[in-house]
């Protein structure tokens, strides 16, 4: 059975269930003064109502638990995925850190706009915070989005905080790819995530360089990440 679901997002028992290191978890009074903070620089707010997408690239494109009225793939210039995340609950163990996924500066990143209905923002950006944000490891940041169909807009992406104690400024293919093999969480393995990351990224049409060559390395090491890629993925974050 799953741990991240939508209904331990709603009663709030997933930093419960999860192993987060206690001293870096953050208060429901930290999550609301963050998202406050983000939906007050929204571009454009002054304007009126402006609808709220968020941009996924990574388990928000295959498992978003928020509630959505649209979706589009879209591009992020500027931005690159990094696996500079290190997890020590969800997809690995203090002992055997595994690696997730933020962005950096630089590079094009092809993912997914979600927008979130009007009526619901402010309940389902609620639960997008209790994810995303438990230990306040990403910057929420607003990017300007461009939409597969020709249009653009604005959207809160989760980017790299390099200040935060989780960051890891070695993100090259060969480290991750060892991270990645052999780290196992509350979540499941590791190298599901990356398995169904890049899935998910097939399915839509969309590529990622960085992705398909640290795929390419798990499955070119001589034990545990290769058996574990042809074993299948789990779908969950």
């Amino acid at each position: 059975m799953s741990i991240l679901t939508r209904e331990r997002l709603l009663d709030g028992s997933l930093r419960q269930v999860l192993p987060m290191p206690a001293h870096l978890v953050w208060s429901d009074a930290q999550l609301a003064r963050s998202l406050s903070e983000t939906l007050t620089c929204q571009p454009g707010r002054a304007d009126g109502d402006r609808p709220i997408w968020v941009f996924a690239y990574g388990s928000l494109i295959w498992n978003p638990l928020i509630a959505t009225d649209a979706q589009c793939n879209a591009t992020l210039a500027g931005w690159r995925r990094s696996f500079c995340m290190c997890t020590v609950a969800g997809r690995g163990r203090p002992e055997q850190p595994g690696r997730m996924l933020s962005l950096q500066p630089g590079g094009v990143t092809q993912g997914v706009a979600l927008r979130v209905p009007p009526d619901q923002a402010a309940h389902e950006l609620t639960l997008l915070w209790r994810r995303e944000m438990g230990m306040g490891s990403y910057r929420p940041t607003w990017v300007e989005l461009a939409l597969e169909d020709g249009g653009s807009v604005q959207a809160i992406a989760f980017v790299a905080n390099p200040t935060h104690p989780s960051h890891e400024p070695d993100d090259s293919v060969a480290t991750v790819a060892r991270r990645i093999a052999v780290a196992c969480g509350a979540f499941g393995p590791n190298v599901d995530y990356l398995t169904a990351l890049h899935a998910a990224l097939q399915a839509r049409g969309l590529h990622d360089a960085y992705v398909d060559a640290v795929m390419e390395a798990v499955r070119s090491l001589p034990a545990g990440g290769h058996e574990a890629l042809k074993a299948g993925a789990d779908p969950d974050s």
